[in-house]
Parts: structure tokens; C-alpha cells; sequence
């Protein structure tokens, strides 16, 4: 059988296959109001089609654990049981064509407020009708032309901590099967981890094992509320891409060491985001080896991310034992049916919906 097409087991959960969907933002939910944050016909229709199109596993985008935790003012939220609700509407889908629900816990941290991508980007600021102070380890812009992010006090970190295990509660609530911490591309607790970011002098700056309690802290809280039998994962840059004073693919595989102890059952293996200008040698699979080291060194389970887009290179990727599934992103925005192609290609068994079966 295609290594893609396997069936893969963390926990009690098992994904029909290893062809996964990577969070994506869709900056689509409306920005203030009653339904500030709530998931609607977009998110329904953009999900549900990559879940008819055999994809094993799914993550929803990352979706915030506060309103001055998202990246936009239009970014999904979870701090809410109306968001909750809307939510459900998704899992229940994703569930009826046998995909595994999951969902990307996150806060934005000095990267927040900010406008949509194809609306320029730009910060908004504290002034603007649609923005508000971000907040951060420490007082520095992420880039010219960003804000000074408000530090962050110990009692606002632990009230931060709680926040992301209420918003784990909450997508046990709305039906989610995997959970993960976003931990990567320069938010918030991607900015404890990283000393380009964090300058904190007191226990959650300065050493390793300061700079990533945060993150320890969060996972801990989410685990305690996530059921034992469910898989959690958590989303790492395994570089910032800088040549010193940056966050290392030596830390992420002492890091991955320190998140297996604590109950993570698989790390996302991304990369940067955390400091402006820098140089990434991008080309097809060019984070894989990031995440195949972490797998061979540590043992713990990897999905590798990045320009996969092609099914022989993703199944190479599974053969070779460099991940155990890969995550594509903007390959199934291009394609929301690359699984079941794929399955054609290798011969490999998939969910057809009943509705598509004259079509097989």
C-alpha cells in the first residue's frame, strides 16, 4: 500500500491516511459585534470541500483564544460559545466523510492587528476603528512600522495560559478529535521561545528553559483538559533563519524532547516568521529535513510542511521515514481533491462521498 494511504494511529485517534490540511487563515469571520469571530458560510464551504476531497486530517485555522489574540480583525475565535456553535456546523461535516477534525489554538501576540493579506497587511492601529495594542514577551516591533507590543506581566501571561485551555475545552466542545498549540511563525508563544524576541530578564526570559515555560505552561494547561484518549500537537518554527541571537533547529530538538515528556503527541514542523528581512532558502520540501531530524533524534512523531505539492514527493517524503504525514497548504487551496488524485496515482483507498460515486 502507498505509505500515504495508511491509516495512522496517536492515542485512540486514527486518520484514515496521511495526506493532512496545514491551518491556513482565511481572515473571513466579521470583525466586531455579536458574531466577532464566528465561523460562517466560508469557513463551512472552504473546509467541507477539502474533507469531500479525501484529505485524512484537517486543522482549522488558527483560531484565537482572545480578541487581542487574533492576527486580523477578521481571524476565527474561540473565546465564546457562539463561536463554539458555528464550529460544529464544520466537525460535524468533516466527521461524515471520515476526516479527523482539528483545530489550531493561537494568539497573535506583537504580530496582531493587522489588515488582510490582500488588503496590504499593514499593522492597524490602536486608533483605527478595527484595531487595538498588541501585547509581547517584550517591548519590540516586530518589524519597521509595527507597533511596540505592550509587555506582557506575569499575571497577564498565567490569565493567557488559562485562556488557551479554555479554548481547548471549548473545541472538545465543538467537536475537534486533535487540538493543536500554534507555536510557530512569530506569534505569541513563538516569540517567548526565540531571544530575538524575548529580552525578559525575570523566569520566563533570558535561559532556555525560561524562555520556553510559556509554552510548557500552555501545553500543560491544554493537556489537563484535553481527554487523555485525544492527540495534541503543537506547531513549531524550527528555525528563525537568523545567523546568531535567534531560535535553532538544536533548540527545536531539545524543545521536542521537553514537549514529549508533557503529553504532545506530534510536532508540526514549520519555520520563521519571527524576524523581519531574513533570507529562507525556499524550494520544494525545504523544511522537510527540519522535521526528519526531529523524528530521528527524539522519537517523537513529525508532519512536515512546505511547498509539498506533488503526490511521488509527498509519498517519498512517508517512504524515506522523514514524517509521518505531510501538511499541505496552499496546494489545497490550489486543488481540494489532491487526495483522491493521489489515490488514483497510487492505487490507494479513499473516501468517495455516495453523492460522487457515479464518478469513481
Amino acid at each position: 500500500m502507498s505509505s500515504l494511504f495508511e491509516p495512522y494511529t496517536l492515542r485512540s485517534l486514527t486518520a484514515p491516511n496521511r495526506v493532512w490540511m496545514a491551518p491556513m487563515c482565511q481572515y473571513s469571520a466579521e470583525a466586531f459585534g455579536p458574531n466577532a469571530g464566528v465561523a460562517d458560510d466560508w469557513h463551512f464551504a472552504h473546509y467541507a470541500a477539502r474533507a469531500a476531497g479525501g484529505t485524512g486530517l484537517i486543522l482549522v485555522e488558527a483560531t484565537a483564544v482572545s480578541p487581542e489574540g487574533r492576527i486580523s480583525p477578521y481571524d476565527l475565535g474561540i473565546w465564546n460559545d457562539t463561536q463554539v456553535e458555528a464550529l460544529r456546523r464544520i466537525t460535524r461535516f468533516l466527521k461524515s466523510q471520515g476526516t479527523v477534525a482539528g483545530i489550531q489554538i493561537a494568539h497573535a501576540g506583537r504580530k496582531a492587528s493587522t489588515d488582510r493579506p490582500w488588503e496590504g497587511g499593514a499593522p492597524v492601529g490602536r486608533d483605527e476603528a478595527n484595531g487595538w495594542q498588541p501585547v509581547g514577551p517584550s517591548p519590540v516591533a516586530f518589524a519597521e512600522g509595527h507597533p511596540v507590543p505592550d509587555e506582557l506581566s506575569a499575571d497577564r501571561i498565567k490569565e493567557i495560559v488559562g485562556q488557551f485551555a479554555d479554548g481547548a475545552r471549548r473545541a472538545l466542545d465543538a467537536g475537534f478529535e486533535v487540538v493543536e498549540v500554534h507555536g510557530a511563525h512569530g506569534y505569541l508563544i513563538g516569540e517567548f521561545l526565540s531571544p530575538h524576541s524575548n529580552h525578559r530578564t525575570d523566569e520566563y526570559g533570558g535561559s532556555f528553559e525560561n524562555r520556553t515555560r510559556f509554552a510548557i505552561e500552555v501545553v500543560d494547561a491544554m493537556r489537563a483538559v484535553w481527554p487523555e484518549e485525544l492527540p495534541l500537537f503543537f506547531r513549531i518554527s524550527a528555525t528563525d533563519w537568523l545567523d546568531e541571537n535567534g531560535w535553532t533547529a538544536d533548540d527545536t530538538v531539545r524543545f521536542a524532547r521537553l514537549l514529549k515528556a508533557h503529553g504532545v503527541d506530534l510536532l508540526d514542523v514549520s519555520t520563521g516568521g519571527n524576524a523581519s528581512g531574513v533570507r529562507i532558502p525556499t524550494g520544494p520540501g525545504y523544511q522537510v529535513p527540519f522535521a526528519a531530524r526531529v523524528k530521528a533524534e527524539t522519537g517523537l512523531p513529525v508532519a512536515a510542511v512546505g511547498m509539498i505539492t506533488e503526490p511521488g514527493q509527498a509519498e517519498k517524503i512517508l517512504a524515506n521515514g522523514e514524517a509521518d504525514a505531510v501538511l499541505l497548504g496552499r496546494e489545497l487551496l490550489r486543488n481540494p481533491y489532491w487526495a483522491r488524485q493521489a489515490a488514483r496515482e497510487f492505487g490507494g483507498d479513499i473516501h468517495v462521498p455516495d453523492q460522487y460515486h457515479r464518478a469513481v
